[in-house]
């Protein structure tokens, strides 16, 4: 026998003969089971023994009496215990395989590299041996589970078979023997509802990075635990079904479920009163089966209604809930409901997450953006501190215009005192913003815009820093820059840049253009004459470094431009855009007596590709019926401030925008940086845009113009493809495209004729959830990486590009080599050989990319959007040039706003070669000497890679603590 062998043998890691100070012998509560299908109370201590054997077979019996050894066992043995506590949140047993992963990640993580070969191959030994003497892995006794009220019962054995070849059903490279086998691996005598329920699922999704089929296995694994909570409830009593038998039973769920919602007041009594038979008849039960494993969890986990925590409504309830709250004044209500529901639950088009949230309940506040301008007096101030706090209760994201607000040393009439400025009040909106948590289903969030020529520009650049007085610093709230022409032109010139409070300069505020220019240089010679008190005079490019250098360092604040989205603004005539939103998609009127509103809703623009092109048929379709719905919203939406009411009600706008843009070119073999992309871009923005605005007219002929129609640039006939020469009058250099394919002409002659229901039609979120309900790319943006593991407020995921897959597929290329090729180079097809070089064009990875494809491709887009669009750029390798380059071309290309920079960092993640790996890994940034970087954690699942983490605390993608994400 081998020292190895002799020094780590044991079945459950070792006997007791050594334990870590600080470490009971047993944990209260725990269980492991034995590779017999034994359980017995699980020792945390024998995980210290195991370990100190393992470092005894590398270093000798001296490691025996080393304090460094007593100490690293020491720190092992807790990650190894925390890590399978972290993971035991739908149970306390673990299997000794699962013990065992853990403790030879936790000696590889902490780089112990020959005592983690060591164990490796010590495992290996025992396991071939295991194989050769055929020890049975499996209980021969029947297995029981424990019902909810204690009893034990034979586990149906035939039952859980059932249920995992009916996930599979239909499910190319899929097999419910793999499934089963693993499954039963995990069952012990006497497992709960919920770990049966759970332990399919988890050996499921394990198998996703090898075929993606199996994250639609997983949910509908998901979906028959989902299934006996929500089925048992209504009901009262115990009840389970299978996928095939809810082609019955959904249609007499249907009204207890409204019932039971109805009780406990979380649905709205009124939906009760549709004709529900009709109603129930008209669910698809099959498209439960659409969902994949993120998806599915993440609504279980957040959308779906629930009695202290026991959820009662399942997928098609869920729609049909959202639909018929939409409905519910409409004429036909019933067949409206019907068709909003199947445009739903076909995944065509979602609607926004306050949308989902409130609809059909009884505080349906359905809106997603509030923009507010902040007044200059206390009262005004907090005034909008409990507007935000209102308006973020009922998940409602928020953009603030603090412009008005004077700045630092400006002179205070009522004390004859000096302002403090405006950081102060930005920090208590900041402190307010996490203090309202939208009822614990994510943070309020909320975006501070200043405008560049404020006195306090400088200080506002600095608030996410990690250094300088805390007081001064709002390290969750989000901020943004709104930037005039004049100071880009001062930049691109070298010249000055003059810095005003705005209560010596209070019409800046309201101006744009030509007559921002003639007022501001009239207050610089104002300024230079000695007629101002407060005044500074900087750099302009000094200034602006500032910017891109606070940008990159620390995430914030945004780009946004005022010209654009005021010069090219539909509603012009009534009022000025003095900011964006959370997210800075949204270009609305605010004033104090005006809170703008905006309504959202995405088209998954992969569901419309057919064969290689855009289906302009069902494009329109999908359109119509969701333009109608976003107007919808605006008359049911619950308004917690007048203001808000009085804005939405007289100008009526919605926001309608797209997800899966990179999964439409995929599917069409187009590489995202390629002009193919940038002309897709542009033919399907013109198309969103042609039926957009064509059913706003049909809506105000059948229910009449907004309010605020006469005057707007709609009434003139100016549409937003014609607004754009506003823009080009207004500059010496712009670089946009102008070119046009539909029949503009005769929809604009319409539009001057009939009128406009909406003042707004069109606007790109960032629709970071509802695009994993639908399981495409998310927004506008480019790939990320074709192999990863996502976090989220629901857990932790393994995500497969599958279209990549399906094209290796079809060259005799997806293998496990190419699995693991895609693990060591971070997701990218760029590095692998073997892969074609067509295939790398088309499944390049967003920091693989030149950013001015993104630009471009944007710019085609803007030309058609009345509002604007969340657009992140990356850059790989940022530097000051490049940053310059990137948003001054940016500014150039016309467009409104821009989103987050997303950096790499110059290292990248902890990877393992661990077949059957289930732990978490850590990435940190260590590239650039800037405030703290975020860490990124991985998933429990096979892959053990994950994203890597981004320079700076910027947002990270998909962030589960970002309003702005969602």
């Amino acid at each position: 026998m081998s020292q190895t062998e002799t020094l780590l043998r044991s079945e459950t890691l070792a006997p007791p003969a050594f334990s870590a100070p600080g470490h009971a012998t047993a944990e209260p509560g725990y269980s492991l089971i034995k590779r017999n299908g034994g359980t017995v109370p699980f020792d945390q201590s024998k995980i210290a023994v195991a370990l100190t054997r393992a470092f005894l077979a590398v270093e000798g019996n001296k490691a025996a009496a080393s304090r460094r050894v007593h100490e690293i066992v020491e720190g092992l043995t807790a990650e190894v215990f925390a890590a399978l506590t972290r993971r035991a949140k739908d149970g306390r047993v673990f299997h000794i395989e699962d013990v065992q992963d853990q403790v030879e990640l936790a000696l590889m993580r902490g780089e112990h590299q020959k005592v983690a070969r060591a164990y490796v191959l010590y495992r290996e030994e025992h396991a071939r041996a295991r194989g050769a003497a055929k020890v049975p892995e499996t209980v021969t006794a029947v297995l029981r589970m424990k019902l909810t009220d204690g009893a034990l019962v034979p586990l149906d054995e035939a039952r859980l078979a059932t249920v995992i070849a009916e996930a599979c059903d239909g499910l190319e490279g899929t097999a419910s023997a793999t499934i089963l086998e693993e499954t039963r691996r995990n069952l012990y005598d006497g497992i709960s509802l919920d770990e049966l329920a759970l332990a399919p699922i988890l050996a499921a999704r394990t198998l996703v990075e090898t075929e993606p089929n199996y994250a639609y296995v997983s949910a509908r694994l998901l979906l028959d635990k989902l299934r006996r909570e929500a089925l048992s409830y209504v009901s009262g009593r115990p009840e389970q079904a299978t996928q095939a038998d809810m082609a019955t039973r959904y249609a007499d769920y249907f009204p207890d479920y409204l019932s039971t919602g109805i009780a406990a007041e979380l649905i709205d009594p009124e939906l009760q009163r549709f004709d529900i038979k009709r109603i129930a008849a008209a669910i698809k039960p099959e498209r439960d089966t659409q969902f994949q494993y993120l998806g599915l969890q993440t609504l279980y986990d957040r959308y779906f209604l629930h009695v202290q925590r026991n959820v009662f409504e399942l997928p098609q309830a869920f729609f049909m809930r959202v639909a018929m709250g939409l409905a519910v004044r409409e004429i036909d209500r019933e067949a409206r409901a019907i068709e909003f529901y199947d445009l739903l639950s076909s995944f065509d088009f979602m609607a926004s997450t306050p949308t989902l949230f409130n609809s059909g309940t009884l505080r349906p506040q359905l809106s997603s953006c509030f923009l507010t301008t902040v007044a200059d007096d206390l009262d005004g101030i907090f005034k909008a501190v409990k507007d935000n706090a209102l308006l973020a209760k009922y998940s409602g994201g928020l953009g603030n215009d603090w412009t008005p607000v004077r700045g630092l040393g400006a002179h205070i009439k009522g004390t004859n005192g000096e302002s403090q400025g405006v950081v102060p009040f930005l920090k208590v909106a900041n402190d307010t913003a996490i203090a309202v948590n939208q009822g614990g289903k994510r943070k309020g969030a909320v975006c501070a815009y200043l405008e560049t020529w404020h006195v306090d520009i400088e200080e506002f650049l600095d608030l996410r820093k990690n250094t300088g007085d805390d007081r001064r610093r709002t390290h969750d709230m989000n901020t943004a820059n709104w930037v005039p022409d004049l100071f880009m032109e001062r930049v691109e010139a070298g010249g000055d840049w003059t810095l005003f409070s705005p209560d010596e300069a209070p019409d800046l505020h309201d101006l744009y253009g030509p007559a921002f220019k003639t007022a501001y240089e009239a207050y610089e010679a104002k300024a230079a004459a000695g007629g101002l008190k407060v005044h500074r005079t900087v750099k302009a490019l000094d200034l602006w470094r500032k910017m891109l250098t606070m940008l990159f360092e620390t995430g914030h604040p945004w780009i946004t431009f005022k010209d654009p989205c005021n010069i090219r603004s539909p509603q012009q005539h009534v009022g000025v855009v003095h900011s964006s939103n959370l997210c800075t998609e949204i270009t609305l009127n605010t004033n104090k007596d005006e809170v703008a509103v905006c309504n959202l809703g995405s088209i998954n623009l992969l569901a419309h590709i057919g064969p290689n092109e855009l289906d302009l048929v069902r494009l329109k379709r999908t359109v119509d019926v969701a333009m109608r719905m976003l107007d919808n919203v605006v008359d049911i939406n619950f308004y917690t401030i007048p203001e808000a009411r009085k804005s939405n009600l007289r100008h009526r706008p919605v926001g309608l925008g797209l997800m899966g843009f990179a999964d439409a070119l995929q599917a069409q073999g187009i590489a995202y940086a390629s002009d193919a992309a940038v002309d897709f871009a542009d033919i399907s923005m013109e198309a969103i845009s042609y039926f957009a605005i064509s059913a706003s007219t049909d809506l105000a002929e059948e229910r009449g113009a907004y309010a605020s129609f006469q005057g707007s640039l709609w009434s003139q006939g100016v549409l937003p493809i014609d607004s754009q020469e506003l823009l080009a009058k207004t500059r010496s250099e712009i670089n946009i495209d102008r070119s046009q394919r539909l029949d503009w002409e005769t929809l604009r002659a319409r539009v001057k004729t009939v009128g406009m229901r909406n003042s707004n039609t069109m606007a790109i979120a960032p629709t970071a959830t509802i695009s994993n309900i639908c399981g495409v790319s998310q927004s506008i943006e480019p790939g990320y990486q074709n192999l990863y593991v996502k976090s989220n407020m629901s857990g932790d995921f393994t995500v497969v590009n599958a279209q990549l897959v399906r094209d290796l597929k079809a060259r005799g290329l997806w293998d496990e080599v190419m699995i693991s090729d895609l693990k060591y180079f971070d997701g990218s097809v760029g590095q692998i050989d073997r892969v074609p070089d067509d295939l790398k064009a088309i499944y390049a990875t967003a920091f693989e990319m030149d950013a001015r494809w993104l630009i471009d491709a944007a710019s085609r887009r803007q030309k058609w959007i009345d509002q604007s669009q969340s657009l992140n750029l990356y850059l790989a390798n940022p530097s000051g040039k490049a940053l310059d380059q990137l948003y001054r071309s940016a500014w150039k290309a016309g467009l409104k706003t821009t989103y987050y920079l997303r950096s790499r960092s110059a290292t990248h993640v902890e990877k393992s070669t661990l077949k059957g790996t289930d732990g978490k890994l850590n990435a940190v940034a260590v590239s650039a000497p800037v405030a703290a970087a975020p860490v990124v954690e991985a998933a429990p699942v096979r892959t053990a890679l994950v994203m890597p983490a981004l320079d700076g605390p910027a947002c990270l993608i998909d962030d589960p603590d970002c309003e702005a994400c969602q």
